[in-house]
Formats: C-alpha cells, structure tokens, sequence
C-alpha cells in the first residue's frame, strides 16, 4: 500500500492548490477508505464542505455562494423542480422537526435525496448535478492558490446518491481553469456580479439594442455565473463578452452577498477550532525574505488587517491579481526580479493603477527613492520596518483611497 502523502488528521496548509495536488491529495483519502468531511478553508476564511465515503466524493458545498450554486444548478441540470423551490422550506422544517441529521448537516443535498425517493427526479438526474456542483466548488478552490484541510472522520451523509472518483471531477475542473486561464480572465471570479458604472459612456459605444440589453442585465444582483444560466452560454463567453466593459470602467464586477438559505443552518460542529479572523482590508507583502514576512504579519495580524505574503517575486503578480490586495508593500532587491519591474508592471493592469504600491528597502538613497517614484511607486520606507510607520503608512494611503 502507498504511503499518504499528507497527514489525515491534522490541519495541514498547502499553498498553489494546483489540480495535481488535488488529485494527489483526494487519492491518499482513498488509500484508507476515508469516510467523512474534508473543510477546504482559503485565505478570506471562506469554506468548502466535501462529503466523502471511502474515499469517494458524495457531495460538495460551502464556498461564497452555496445558496446561489445550488439554485443555479437546478435551474441548469432540474429545471423540472424550479417551480417547487417555494415548497423547500416545509419540506426541510418537517425533516428538522424529525431530528433528521442530514437536514442539518447538509440541506442541499438532503433536498435531493427527498426528490429521489420521492420519484421526482431520478438518480441520475441527481448524479449529474451533484457532478456539476462538485466541478464549480472545485473551480473556486483552484481560484484561491492556497487551502488549509482539515478532515472530520465521521459518515454525516447517510444516503448515497452517487460516488464520485475526485479524479475525474479534477481533470474536468482543470479543463475549465486552463480556459478561463487562456482568456486572460485568471483574476476574475465568475462569482463576483457585474454593474453598470457609467451608462452615458456605455451606450454610446454600443448599439441601442445590446445597451438595452445589457442594462436588464448587469443589475449588480446577479453573478457571472447566474447570467450565464440566464443567457444559455458558457461563464467563460459571458464573462469575456463584458471585459471590454470592464477594463474600460464602464462595467464594474462586484462582491455580492449570498442569497438566504431555506432553512436555519446552525454553525458546524466537531473538533474544528474556530478563531477570530481578522476583518480589516488585505495588505500584500511581496519580499523574499520569509522573516521580512512574519514580522509584517505579526504587524499586521495583530492590527486587524488581513495579510498576504509573497517570498516568490516570480509568482507575485500571478498571486495579486487572484488576491486583489488594496495595498501592497514590495522590496526593491530580489533574486530573478526586482521592485521596481513589479511596480512597473502592476501599474500597467487596470486593476492596481490607483493602489497603493510602498517600496521597502535598506538602501535608502535618494537616486532609489527617484526611480521608485517614477515607475508608480506611492510610497517609500526602510528596513528594518518599524510597527508605528508601516501602520501610518498604511492609514494614510487607505484614507486617501477611500476619499479618491
């Protein structure tokens, strides 16, 4: 028997959560027959619910948007059952009143265990829309780079509609990525929902029918991937279709909240330690020094800011754009590249024209503090950091963000 290559039972973080390790990752669950749930967490403490018995994928949930996924998915693989999304919620008040766990545990999927026993739908039916929902899920997950696992050993799923082999849902999500990757949309979420921002300038670049058009729909209430089940097109040509828009500022992709779920969900339990998380904005750190990283962590944690830290300038725009940090300290002097070619080039995407960019440096002299400025640097202080700047530093130029 091989060895697992990752620890089952304890926490465990895994940066660039790639579709290989993925794949690596679910067959050492197979390797022990693993039967429970697996929590994905990501860097914004977003999570992801995978049901597993013996090593195969029963269902997934969790995410930014699950009440939004499972909605869309109907529409898209049990268009039948559209209609009686109004009947849910009695159907789940009467299972809760029952005791029934699964109606705690996972709602969703307990839905269409009902809608099979109950012949309204067919086990294949079922299959096809879990298959989806596990692919999307596993999209998301591919999107944030770095994951922390954590495994519950418990059957929490009592029903078995399907067994998926993760393999194949990986090779079919990597398919996908490698797409929206090939359209030079990487760091965009199919998540997010797109607004019209200027609609003078809007309408003049586009005919009377598509402004028409376009004003129906990009309300800000619906995401990418709800106008692409809306429109009977791929969230790929959706998404492609409007980024013209988008990189003109006429169309602004933005965070939207979840819609309620039919029913009370009452927060996990289990041996999982919950801890406050920080809330403020995120703040990068591009340097490659991984001490350099934990003292500005530390700074910065313990400030209420999230942090992102980068130790490989190599990967540093690749990992900014899927992050979107809303400021960003970078040191000048690094191996393979420096500060003053990634400030460049971050000032070439639309997205990092106006953040905050802060030089870090021990060489403080002026001939560096000119170049810096002339590449679109914001800012400019020395090592070793001090709490007291780094942290005026950073008040200083979200306030002036937040007035702009």
């Amino acid at each position: 028997m091989m060895t697992a290559k990752y620890p089952l039972y304890n926490p465990i973080s895994i940066r660039e959560f790639t579709a290989s390790k993925q794949a690596g990752f679910f067959e050492t669950l197979k390797q022990p027959r693993f039967s429970g749930q697996l929590v994905l967490t990501g860097p914004r403490q977003e999570k992801w619910y995978f049901y597993l018995y013996l090593g195969r994928i029963m269902y997934a949930t969790g995410g930014t948007h699950p009440v939004r996924r499972w909605r869309r998915n109907i529409a898209l693989y049990l268009p039948q059952m559209f209609p009686a999304l109004s009947s849910v919620e009695l159907e789940l008040e009467s299972l809760r009143s029952h005791n029934h766990q699964d109606a705690q545990v996972c709602w969703e999927y307990q839905i269409l265990c009902l809608w099979v026993e109950q012949q309204k739908i067919t086990r294949e039916q079922a299959a096809r829309m879990i298959r989806g929902t596990i692919v999307e899920v596993l999209f998301d997950i591919t999107q944030t780079m770095e994951v922390t696992c954590e495994l519950r050993q418990d059957d929490l799923l009592s029903t078995r509609l399907v067994l998926i082999d993760a393999e194949q849902v990986v090779a079919e999500t990597q398919e996908q990525w490698q797409a929206w990757q090939a359209a030079k949309i990487a760091d965009r979420s199919p998540n997010t929902a797109p607004i019209i921002r200027q609609p003078e300038q809007l309408q003049q670049r586009t005919s009377p029918q598509v402004y028409t058009t376009l004003k129906q729909l990009l309300d800000g209430q619906q995401t990418l991937r709800d106008l692409s089940i809306r429109m009977k097109r791929s969230v790929l040509t959706v998404t492609s279709s409007l980024l013209p828009y988008v990189q003109m500022g006429l169309v602004e992709l933005m965070t939207i909240p979840d819609l309620n779920a039919p029913i009370f969900v009452p927060p996990p339990t289990g041996h999982l330690v919950t801890q406050d998380v920080p809330i403020g904005p995120l703040i990068a750190c591009i340097d490659d020094s991984p001490l350099m990283c934990q003292t500005m962590e530390k700074i910065l944690v313990t400030a209420n800011y999230q942090f992102l830290g980068v130790n490989d300038p190599l990967r540093a725009l690749a990992i900014l754009m899927a992050r979107k940090p809303e400021l960003i300290f970078l040191d000048l002097v690094m191996p393979n590249a420096n500060g003053y070619e990634i400030c460049s080039n971050l000032r070439k995407l639309s997205f990092f024209r106006n953040t905050p960019i802060v030089i870090l440096t021990g060489n403080d002299g002026l001939i560096d503090r000119v170049r810096a400025k002339m590449v679109g640097s914001s800012d400019f202080i020395s090592k070793p950091v001090n709490a007291d700047i780094v942290l005026s530093t950073i008040r200083k130029h979200l306030k002036q963000e937040t007035i702009v």
